[in-house]
């Protein structure tokens, strides 16, 4: 590209950013269409193959998808807040333990002082007030339904998602094709190339990755209720869903299951037994999980990870958080082809 294509390029992607930073409280919604639509894609490209109609293979997608994640709602949201009143239930019994055996045994092997904390207090408040733990869907519903502003917002994003994603869906191969003519014709090759390339890189991270998050969470939340956990459901979706950054999964979750063991069983033996699901679940996703779902062509490190999410989340709030991670492997994509062109070139042949 010569120096005014650059200086265009450059000021299309300020505009653009600005534009985002503007618009990000309308934006999700369609951001999240946007996803979703990329993310199914392939489906209805595969039910087009069988001689489906692009519109009825939209459907036949919308359908199994609602199916699946309506039966997840009902069969797991119940059983989380299940398992969480049960452990809240018990944090009384699991404080008299803390203050009459572990605190003494940590004082007298490591020196730990432990008398600063008010165990009592803790006890008496969570006694008084555990039993409201059940309702906390409740109380967000009512909390929401006194803003009639927020509940409107609520709805339209909840009707919204869905029609935007169909949508987006049915007219995807278009809009694609409408991007590609864009181009401009001298830029034509070298942009497809580049094209291309992002895409794989995304569908192996989005695609590939979501489904190892789905694969994770449910092996470590399996895991946990063998051993008998009653926080099982809770952490290992939550390990999951945080898995997609390397090892913040099993970081987060053994620590938390750690904890749960400790205090539920009152012994250090199912420790071990903690360790075993996540050292399992984590060589499952390094052995299995990640070459097969995910390949080795993203290579996003997990500190550009971990700095994309924090950097979107401050410059856009939730919208830079779902810009991030595509941006990111976007970025990846077109940063090693400018290294390329550098490493070719006569600046650093000479």
């Amino acid at each position: 590209m010569d120096t005014r294509t650059t200086l265009i390029a450059l000021l299309a992607a300020g505009v653009f950013g600005y534009l985002v930073y503007l618009l990000a409280p309308i934006l999700t919604p369609f951001l999240i269409s946007a996803l979703l639509a990329y993310l199914f894609d392939p489906f209805v490209d595969r039910l087009e193959a069988r001689k489906f109609n692009r519109t009825a293979a939209v459907i036949v997608v919308f359908v199994i998808l609602s199916i699946i994640l309506l039966v997840s709602l009902l069969v797991l949201v119940p059983r989380m807040q299940q398992q969480i009143v049960i452990f809240a239930g018990k944090v009384p019994g699991y404080l008299d333990w803390l203050q009459s055996t572990l605190a003494p045994w940590l004082q007298a092997t490591f020196g730990i002082e432990t008398a600063v904390i008010d165990l009592e207090t803790v006890k008496k408040q969570i006694v008084a007030n555990w039993q409201d733990v059940g309702g906390w869907v409740g109380r967000f519903v009512a909390y929401v339904t006194r803003s009639g502003v927020s509940i409107g917002l609520w709805f339209a994003n909840l009707i919204l998602v869905p029609v935007v994603t169909f949508y987006l869906l049915r007219d995807w191969d278009h809009i694609v094709a409408r991007v590609h003519d864009l181009i401009p014709r001298r830029y034509e090759k070298s942009m497809s190339t580049l094209a291309q390339e992002t895409d794989g890189v995304l569908a192996a991270f989005l695609r590939g990755q979501f489904l190892v998050m789905l694969s994770l969470g449910a092996i470590y939340s399996l895991g946990l209720l063998v051993i008998g956990l009653d926080l099982a459901l809770p952490i290992g979706v939550a390990a999951g869903l945080v898995s997609f950054v390397p090892y913040l999964g099993f970081i987060v979750g053994l620590l938390a299951a750690g904890v749960g063991a400790i205090l539920q069983f009152q012994e250090f033996t199912p420790l071990l037994w903690v360790l075993l699901v996540f050292g399992i679940g984590q060589m499952l996703e390094s052995m299995v999980l990640t070459p097969y779902l995910v390949g080795d062509r993203v290579g996003l490190h997990p500190v550009a990870v971990i700095f994309a999410v924090m950097a979107g989340g401050q410059l856009f709030g939730f919208t830079g958080v779902l810009l991030a991670l595509p941006a990111a492997a976007a970025a990846m994509v077109w940063l090693r082809d400018l290294h390329t062109r550098y490493q070719t070139s006569a600046l650093y042949q000479d």
